[in-house]
């Protein structure tokens, strides 16, 4: 071949067996357009971060919070510290692109509450506000690496399933584990047996809730060992742990003295509201209930669920965007059939609620009772065009809900 054949690339000069040309001639070698890519991938990346983290679009603790009354009843205080930890932590983000030395330390959050109080209601619904990755786990599932169970990486896994595993995304998500109390240590003193569940799974929680990279098997790491593992960075993930701590209002009440003997010490017993202990919780009544100290502090953000109160329990049914009876009206109004509650309905429901002790996820399981035979009826007796209308009034709960009664009697029989 001739010198004057041999073809170079516009871009970088150099003669390469391959090249690439446009319509006014111009060539360019598959290694520009390589380096081109990397390049334009690079700053997409810059600017997608920039988009993620603009502080202008981010919603103020104040509209956090309006947008949490809209699904969650009460629990005013709880909203304050989710609304306010959340605001910082996607500050926290956006200050990593600054050239300033003060580092932004991480504030994963602990909500401390009895069942059904809408611990996981409020992280899921922060969440749906923000557009970010969301993923539930249960930490009772959670063993040390090599025991029967899961990895604490099961969690991350979930979490880039809902980023359609898009790592970047994932990794600004949010991670919501139930149950954290189910890992508390098993016995303050040592033991010579394994506590894998309990302690063991707190040391391995450590890393990934203070930020490190985890290298993640995007199938779950036990079935599928030969898998090419992905790493996910933790730093910007937002953790949220809740747990009911059943009994620990029992901690509580020895830290506060609430039985203490003595004249001033009653006085001081006498201020203290006994019906809901919770209020004053703190980190030291964590430690004794059997959270390691190092896990405690990597939960900085510590708050508390008040517990349902029979007013709450009735709005729960009727007041939020995704309340029960809306659920029900709309899925039976597919059916062309207008649903209506009576108060008195509701009152009686709410009232078996309270009896059960279950809290506003009791109240789903009482609905579904009163309202499966309706759901299974009304379909068959549909015509074309032709509105019905029913109402659930006090008696017919009643006789649904007396009925589900005496059929788990007799099952348990």
């Amino acid at each position: 071949m001739s010198k004057k054949n041999i073809r170079t690339c516009s871009f970088c000069g150099r003669p390469m067996p391959e090249m690439f040309s446009g319509d006014n001639g111009a060539l360019i070698c598959s290694e520009c357009i390589e380096t081109g890519h990397r390049m334009i991938a690079a700053q997409q990346q810059v600017a997608e971060k920039l988009n993620d983290t603009d502080l202008g679009t981010l919603p103020t603790p104040q509209e956090i919070k309006d947008f949490l009354d809209q699904y969650v009843i009460g629990q005013d205080e709880a909203k304050r510290f989710l609304a306010v930890a959340v605001y910082n932590h996607y500050k926290r983000i956006s200050q990593e692109i600054s050239n300033d030395d003060v580092e932004i330390e991480k504030s994963n959050i602990l909500l401390v509450g009895s069942t059904g109080t809408g611990k996981t209601l409020l992280a899921r619904t922060i969440a749906k506000m923000l557009k970010v990755p969301f993923a539930i786990g249960d930490a009772t599932a959670l063993t040390q690496a090599g025991y029967v169970g899961e990895d604490v990486e099961s969690l991350l896994v979930r979490l880039l399933q809902d980023a359609d595993y898009d790592v970047k995304k994932a990794e600004r998500g949010i991670v919501f584990i139930d149950e954290i109390d189910k890992i508390a240590r098993k016995s303050e003193n040592p033991s010579i047996t394994r506590d894998v569940s309990g302690e063991g799974v707190q040391q391995s929680l450590l890393k990934m809730l203070e930020g490190s990279i985890v290298n993640v098997p995007p199938q779950g790491g036990r079935k599928h060992p030969e898998q090419e593992l992905i790493h996910i960075d933790t730093k910007n993930i937002l953790f949220i742990c809740g747990g009911a701590f059943d009994g620990i209002e029992r901690k509580i009440a020895q830290r506060m003295n609430t039985q203490a003997v003595g004249f001033a010490a009653q006085q001081e017993a006498s201020l203290v509201d006994r019906s809901n202990l919770l209020q004053y919780i703190a980190p030291q009544d964590l430690k004794s209930y059997g959270l390691i100290p190092e896990i405690i502090g990597r939960l900085p953000v510590l708050t508390y669920l008040h517990p349902l109160t029979r007013e709450a329990l009735r709005n729960i049914l009727t007041e939020p965007k995704n309340a029960l009876t809306k659920q029900y009206k709309k899925l039976l109004a597919m059916d062309n059939v207008t649903l209506t509650f009576d108060d008195e309905a509701l009152d009686y429901i709410v009232d078996k609620a309270l009896e059960y002790k279950l809290g506003a996820r009791g109240l789903r399981g009482l609905m579904e009772a009163v309202m499966t035979d309706l759901m299974f009826e009304l379909p068959n007796h549909k015509q074309a065009d032709q509105q019905q209308s029913f109402t659930i009034t006090k008696a017919y709960a009643a006789e649904k809900l007396n009925r589900e009664k005496l059929v788990q009697l007799k099952n348990a029989g």
